[in-house]
């Protein structure tokens, strides 16, 4: 789960499993694998980097430096 913050500045958790796509138009926008969308304040990169970090929690993986 990621935490995206909506552009009311809402919080929102979802499931970085679900992420389909996402797009920058110019706000942030997330689609998920059923169709549903979240517009979002925070940009691709860090939606991008916020999954990539919950996937290597989940799988055990660790960055080597």
């Amino acid at each position: 789960m990621i935490t995206v913050t909506r552009l009311d500045k809402r919080i929102v958790v979802i499931n970085a499993e679900m992420i389909k796509m996402v797009e920058a138009a110019p706000d942030t926008i997330i689609t998920l694998i059923n169709g549903d969308t979240l517009m979002v304040r925070e940009t691709v990169d860090q939606v991008v980097e916020r999954a990539i970090d919950y996937a290597r929690k989940i799988r055990g993986f660790s960055l080597v430096e």
